[in-house]
């Protein structure tokens, strides 16, 4: 079944990422001049209790763009975060109807590939409400050899006849009407990208893992959400010898 997708709207949680946010914002604005005139988009940046200039660089980078950067002093789990931010993207377009509409979450310390956009929309005009895209670390040689391959026999170790059996709120495509239904993103601090992919399984949604859409970001082992993928790379790092 072919269904036209006609808007995209884009969702990006963020806290204190002075250092990526710009990288993130001109990554993804590339990705949309790919679109051309194919679907209509829109961002929306979700400073999240920020204690530096990220707001404000984001502005900045989205000058003129169909996009808005909100600012939340509010201790909100993150889930609701993205869910605010998709709310708010979704604002900015003109009526659509929510079969036609395609969600996408991704992070402020992740930068996307020009086809980001393109390679979502083509496999959701086949019919597919989601889409779960894979993650490649940067700068890897930032991290011992023995987490580098911990973390690729937790890949291995996740992979399912249907694809690579991983979801990440850093790559993940939802149609408009398979969102709503659901309910969206719910109000948990970790696993909400998880969580939304087992409700719409559990709903019957066509579902896809997409082995050949993939993001970059970061391999750092300190990140923002707690039980996110910083801490997983944490876990697979082995301690220094000062440390033990």
């Amino acid at each position: 079944m072919t269904t036209p997708i006609t808007a995209v709207a884009i969702a990006i949680p963020a806290r204190d990422e002075h250092d990526t946010i710009h990288a993130c914002l001109r990554a993804i604005t590339a990705a949309a001049r790919a679109l051309g005139p194919t679907a209509a988009w829109s961002l929306c940046v979700v400073a999240d209790r920020c204690a530096d200039d990220t707001a404000a660089l984001a502005k900045s980078a989205l000058d003129g763009h169909p996009a808005v950067v909100l600012t939340n002093d509010i201790d909100r789990p993150l889930g609701e975060i993205r869910d605010l931010g998709l709310r708010h993207a979704r604002a900015l377009l003109d009526p659509h109807r929510p079969a036609e509409t395609w969600l996408l979450s991704t992070d402020a310390d992740t930068t996307v590939p020009e086809n980001w956009l393109t390679d979502h929309l083509r496999l959701a005009t086949t019919g597919t409400h989601a889409t779960a895209g894979t993650v490649d670390l940067d700068h890897l040689a930032g991290l011992p050899l023995a987490a580098v391959r911990r973390y690729a026999r937790v890949l291995d170790l996740a992979r399912v006849p249907e694809g690579h059996g991983n979801v990440y709120g850093a790559n993940l495509g939802i149609r408009a009407d398979a969102y709503d239904t659901v309910g969206g993103f719910g109000p948990l601090n970790t696993g909400e990208d998880h969580d939304i992919w087992r409700r719409l399984g559990h709903t019957g949604h066509r579902r896809a893992y997409a082995d050949h859409i993939t993001v970059t970001t970061s391999a750092r082992t300190h990140g923002r959400a707690p039980g996110g993928l910083a801490d997983l790379l944490a876990t697979l790092t082995p301690p220094s010898p000062n440390q033990r």
